[in-house]
């Protein structure tokens, strides 16, 4: 069996100057790429998550509630659907697109290009562990280890790479995921974007 990071939802819309910027964004982009190039034998494989609207229906709002629904986002073919400059993606195999015509928070709602899920990509390159990062703690980084634990797989999110919204709902989502039985290692950053 084998392990696999998996990088979630490090794209422009969700950094510094997005249109639904995290603050500390750009820093986990940075703080990833670093992490990648110190330990590259940690991981045996490396797959990315992507927020990839073309029209999510009620998951954008005008006004936004920022509960279910956002400011518009993650726009298929714009700059703000790209991963944040500061995130080195050669070692990247896969990257699974969700959300097109609905919300989706999970990675594992996403496909890959050739429509495989990410459970399924995982299981044919038996992988078994995981450890997850990315944005935002408190949203698809959430959806993401509880979908993982579920789908059986032994999850840790390494919380010094991920970045949340802000301190109540970061604090549900942490307890969340310790109730899942969800590893995890350090501290989230949250800060204003």
């Amino acid at each position: 069996m084998s392990n696999a990071l998996i990088i979630v939802d490090v794209q422009n819309d969700f950094c510094e100057g997005g249109s639904l910027a995290v603050g500390g964004g750009a820093g986990v982009a940075a703080g990833i790429t670093r992490l990648l190039a110190a330990e590259p034998d940690r991981w045996d494989h490396v797959v990315a998550t992507k927020d990839y609207h073309i029209d999510p229906g009620t998951h954008f709002g005008d006004p936004p509630n920022f509960v279910d629904s956002w400011p518009q986002h993650c726009v298929v073919g714009t700059p703000g659907s790209e991963f944040h400059p500061n995130l080195a993606t050669d070692r990247v195999e896969a990257i699974f697109h969700k959300g097109e015509h609905a919300a989706a928070y999970s990675g594992f709602e996403g496909h890959a290009d050739g429509g495989e899920c990410l459970a399924d990509w995982l299981r044919r390159h038996g992988v078994d562990r995981l450890e997850i990062v990315g944005i935002a703690t408190d949203h698809c980084v959430r959806a993401t280890a509880l979908d993982a634990v579920r789908e059986g797989f032994d999850t840790t999110v390494l919380l010094d790479l991920t970045a949340g919204v802000a301190p109540d709902t970061t604090d549900v989502a942490l307890r969340a995921l310790t109730g899942a039985g969800v590893a995890t290692r350090g501290k989230p950053v949250i800060r204003a974007a």
